[in-house]
């Protein structure tokens, strides 16, 4: 499908972006650069500058199953840290306009609950606002996940102390000198994954977007991390600064057939993110059960809520 607005997510506008993602407390995982460059190709993001504010949208994969690629647009995005609703109101008219000459009902996404008194001042009556739970973020705080104390954590520190004991091993930074070492290992993890044929075409779809990111950590912004065991990169974390006191962790991935190794990468991960990050967001659970019985065990301080926002007028 064709972009619904003029400009790419690119390296060499990220210092734009980053300007308006940093002018205001969005909290939510995907208005992260280091998010939209990874999955700009995948949910075709584009962008735009619409009278005040900044706009992006995309295309949601969520019912890919079905068939479905409906197109939505993130929150518009502010410079200044404050919303003036009569501007906001025209910025949300144009960008409903251009939706609806593609012949697509006007939806946002991905907007932070504490956002939503923002719209309804800009649009008062105007929009449907449903609760996106399979979308809420984790978020953590990273010494929790380093020390990993009380009854709630007894499981993955059992889990961790046998890898300690068991492996000998080390942590080292992921930094793109090391990217054919790491899409290899994402090659042997996909391998041993099996899949519904729609799912495949998403791996395949993250395998390319995986190659950009590992060539460009340092040029994207990437923080990330591996652990090697016997020389061989078994294990892997990349993320990105959401706030200046949160990373979002985009990426995690460890053999499964070392066991806690998982726990391994994630307590490693956060020990070399706790020196600039007092919190970790591990984004959201996508409705999938067991991922969502994962995340809630690591025991989040907050989740991070989100809703959908459409037109009262449009029939869906």
């Amino acid at each position: 499908m064709k972009k619904l607005f003029n400009n790419e997510i690119s390296i060499e506008n990220r210092s734009v972006l980053e300007e308006y993602l940093f002018g205001f407390d969005y909290r939510t995982s995907g208005l992260c650069y280091t998010s939209l460059y990874m999955w700009r190709i995948i949910n075709n993001f584009s962008w735009e500058m619409i009278g005040d504010y900044l706009c992006i949208a995309g295309l949601s994969h969520l019912e890919l199953e079905e068939g479905i690629e409906e197109p939505f647009m993130f929150p518009p995005l502010t410079r200044t840290g404050e919303y003036e609703p009569a501007k906001l109101r025209q910025t949300l008219e144009e960008a409903k306009e251009r939706f609806r000459e593609k012949g697509f009902p006007f939806t946002i996404r991905l907007i932070p609950f504490h956002m939503l008194d923002i719209v309804r001042q800009a649009c008062p009556g105007e929009m449907k606002y449903t609760d996106d739970r399979p979308n809420y973020d984790y978020l953590y705080l990273v010494q929790d996940l380093i020390d990993l104390k009380g009854r709630d954590f007894h499981s993955k520190k059992n889990h961790l102390n046998y890898f300690h004991r068991t492996f000998d091993y080390e942590y080292v930074d992921l930094t793109s000198e090391m990217a054919e070492e790491a899409l290899e290992f994402l090659e042997e993890f996909n391998s041993r994954k099996d899949v519904p044929e729609h799912e495949k075409v998403l791996l395949d779809m993250e395998k390319d977007a995986m190659a950009d990111v590992l060539y460009n950590m340092e040029k994207v912004g990437y923080w990330g991390g591996a652990i090697r065991i016997c020389g061989k990169m078994e294990a892997l974390a990349i993320g990105g600064r959401l706030n200046k006191n949160t990373i979002t962790e985009h990426v995690e991935k460890a053999n499964i057939n070392i066991r806690g190794l998982y726990q391994a990468i994630n307590n490693e991960y956060c020990k070399a993110m706790a020196k600039n990050f007092k919190f970790i967001n591990r984004e959201e659970d996508m409705g999938i059960p067991n991922l969502r019985k994962a995340k809630l065990s690591l025991k989040p301080v907050k989740l991070i809520e989100k809703y959908i926002i459409t037109c009262k007028e449009d029939k869906r």
